[in-house]
C-alpha cells in the first residue's frame, strides 16, 4: 500500500510538472487566481476536519495543522504574487511637468 502511494505522488508530480511547464506566461495570473481558490477550500477543509474530528490521534492533529500551515502560506502568496502580476498592468502616472520658472 506504502509503494502505491508513494508511486501515486511521484507520477502526480511528474504530470504536474509536465502540464505547467507548458502553460504560457499570459495564463499564469488566471491560473493563479483559481489555484488559491483551490486551496483556500483545502485549508477550510482541514479546519473543518480538525475542528470536527473526534477520533484524531495527536500525530493526525499535528499534520493537519502543518497543512493548514503551509496552505494558508499558499494561498496568501498566491494572491501576493498575482497582485504583483497584475500591477504590471496598470499604466504608471505621468511624471508632473516642470514649469519654464522652476528649469531655470
Amino acid at each position: 500500500m506504502f509503494i502505491t502511494n508513494v508511486a501515486i505522488l511521484v507520477l502526480a508530480g511528474f504530470v504536474g510538472y509536465a502540464v505547467i511547464s507548458k502553460v504560457p506566461n499570459t495564463l499564469h495570473t488566471p491560473l493563479m487566481s483559481g489555484t488559491n481558490a483551490i486551496h483556500g477550500i483545502v485549508v477550510l477543509g482541514g479546519i473543518i476536519v480538525l475542528g470536527l474530528g473526534e477520533n484524531l490521534s495527536v500525530f493526525d492533529k499535528g499534520l493537519l495543522v502543518i497543512a493548514i500551515i503551509f496552505g494558508t502560506i499558499n494561498v496568501v502568496g498566491g494572491f501576493l504574487v498575482t497582485d504583483r502580476m497584475l500591477e504590471m498592468f496598470k499604466s504608471k502616472p505621468a511624471p508632473p511637468k516642470q514649469d519654464d520658472e522652476e528649469q531655470a
